[in-house]
């Protein structure tokens, strides 16, 4: 076997079905959870399968290794992005691959130990329900780190889960947010020691269960339709951004491991 293939073995979304909950787990823990384009697959393939199957409930959504949720996006695929149209592709994919997870008629739960960040931030905020470490914390630090930019569907997301001062911080000040902050805010149903996690988010599960479904489906979908009413056309954000020489300098000094150094062109 290949160094490559190791690498792709390691790198999957997997599920169990422990009778009406369905366990789904991010495991690329070399690299903290951070999700390859074939995990990001892995995880639209998933929530559809889950959301045809009716005797599944509650969907638990949690990372490997007990360090990190999701830390993000893989940077690498970036290194080949030519110009603005590969950044408007990547963005609307993105969007595609959360779409299912965020529309799924059950309730959804996020288990956060570590870190949630860019994707993985995206990717609980999806979920309706979000227990944590007191030690985890949030963020979309691109404006420190890559210096590329979120699709608006994804930004609505976040605000309309966060609120909008909150993402200016993640998204204009590259705060990372503590989860103490975001526990008092809301976004966060409850905090918990991370030995604890497990047995609550069955807790959680458990009580969710045992309501009515078609009620907790028109409830959640509603929300999300509502969300996703009023999505402006950022195309020529996006295609500026991931067109910038920024951009590619970002990448380029975050696989290097060096800071990058900003033009502004």
């Amino acid at each position: 076997m290949t160094q490559i293939d190791q690498e792709a073995k390691v790198a999957q979304v997997t599920i169990e079905l422990q009778g009406k909950f369905a366990y789904v787990t991010f495991d690329h823990v070399a690299a903290r959870n951070a999700m390859t384009v074939g995990m990001y697959e892995s995880l639209k393939s998933i929530c559809l399968d889950i959301a045809n199957n009716s005797n599944i409930r509650v969907a638990i959504f949690r990372g490997a290794g007990g360090k990190s949720f999701v830390s993000g996006s893989d940077i690498a695929q970036f290194s080949s992005f030519k110009n603005g149209e590969d950044g408007v592709r990547y963005e609307e994919a993105i969007h595609d691959y959360l779409n299912p997870l965020a529309s799924l008629p059950i309730p959804t739960i996020a288990v956060i130990d570590g870190m949630a960040v860019g994707g993985g931030l995206a990717i609980a905020t999806c979920c309706d329900f979000r227990i944590a470490t007191p030690e985890a914390k949030f963020g979309v630090p691109i404006a420190r780190t890559l210096g590329n930019c979120l699709y608006p569907g994804n930004i609505a997301w976040l605000a309309a889960h966060m609120g909008m001062n909150i993402m200016r911080r993640m998204l204009l000040l590259a705060e990372m947010i503590p989860a103490s902050e975001l526990l008092a805010q809301g976004y966060l149903l409850a905090t918990y020691d991370q030995e604890q996690l497990g047995k609550e988010a069955d807790a959680l599960a458990e009580r969710l269960g045992k309501l009515a479904p078609i009620t907790q489906k028109a409830s959640k979908l509603t929300m999300a339709r509502m969300i996703a009413s009023q999505l402006p056309d950022c195309q020529d954000l996006i295609r500026e951004t991931y067109g910038s020489d920024d951009f590619k300098n970002g990448v380029a000094s975050f696989l290097k491991g060096e800071p990058p150094v900003w033009s502004g062109k």
